[in-house]
């Protein structure tokens, strides 16, 4: 008798330990499960209605034109909850990456635009490609949480924009670098004949530099001479042959950092 308890109790220890381990795992697939979709649930706007990403948020003007060409996207102005352009296309130009993946998108007049001025560049001898132009919301959040892990919110919130308030999120905005794909949204494009080209040229076909040099006090961002943003033509040329920004042609509050 003695030795078949034993045995039974052997049995049930092994049965509790297998059964263990196989929690374990489960939970620990869970884990691994909620953590990789954190984004995701982030981005949630109902999950954002209940926890905001910052106290901040709740000043943020919600626009009521996000179709708008020369809808202004800022730091005090906010994309309507679950907004997505729904003419996205993909422009013939080429990128630094060769995926067909959905940040190659642009809305199709911008679209239309950014090939011409792809072609209009290379015909005075200048090479361009494309970085990164629409971006989901989905996207804008892991992109944005990415930031505020490695640098804390209030650093990421000066160079990258929280879900919601990027102009990558309306289609209308594109970043682009040299044909050589160096300095792509980086500091050290800045004063390359590329962006110099940029600079002259890209309102003849619609665009402005959204974010101008010494203008951070006004847009609310450094300067971002490859960060281009798709108004039309007329807009375009009214903004750049001023030399002020989209916030100041349609006179709106300068962001407040």
């Amino acid at each position: 008798m003695s030795k078949l308890k034993v045995t039974i109790v052997s049995l049930i220890i092994l049965v509790f330990v297998v059964a263990g381990c196989s929690l374990k795992n489960h939970f620990s697939q869970n884990d691994e499960e909620k953590w990789n979709n954190q984004p995701t649930i982030s981005a949630n706007k109902s999950a954002r209605k209940k926890k905001s990403v910052h106290p901040d948020d709740e000043a943020l003007q919600v626009v009521s034109t996000p179709e708008a060409i020369p809808v202004l996207i800022n730091k005090n102005h906010t994309l309507p909850d679950g907004y997505r352009p729904t003419d996205l296309v993909y422009p013939d130009i080429p990128f630094t990456f060769e995926k067909k993946t959905e940040k190659r998108k642009l809305r199709e007049k911008a679209a239309d635009a950014i090939e011409n001025l792809f072609s209009g560049a290379k015909k005075d001898g200048v090479d361009l490609l494309g970085v990164s132009a629409y971006r989901s919301h989905e996207a804008q959040t892991v992109l944005f949480n990415y930031y505020v892990s490695l640098d804390g919110y209030e650093a990421a919130r000066t160079y990258s924009a929280i879900p919601g308030t990027s102009e990558h999120e309306t289609g209308l905005a594109i970043d682009v670098t040299g044909g050589d794909g160096k300095c792509a949204a980086e500091d050290c494009f800045a004063g390359t004949p590329e962006a110099e080209w940029l600079e002259k040229h890209s309102a003849e076909y619609g665009f402005i530099i959204r974010y101008p040099n010494g203008k951070d006090d006004v847009t609310g961002y450094k300067y971002e001479p490859w960060h281009l943003r798709y108004v039309g033509k007329s807009i375009a040329k009214q903004i750049m042959n001023s030399g002020i920004t989209l916030e100041e042609y349609l006179k709106a509050t300068p962001v407040n950092n």
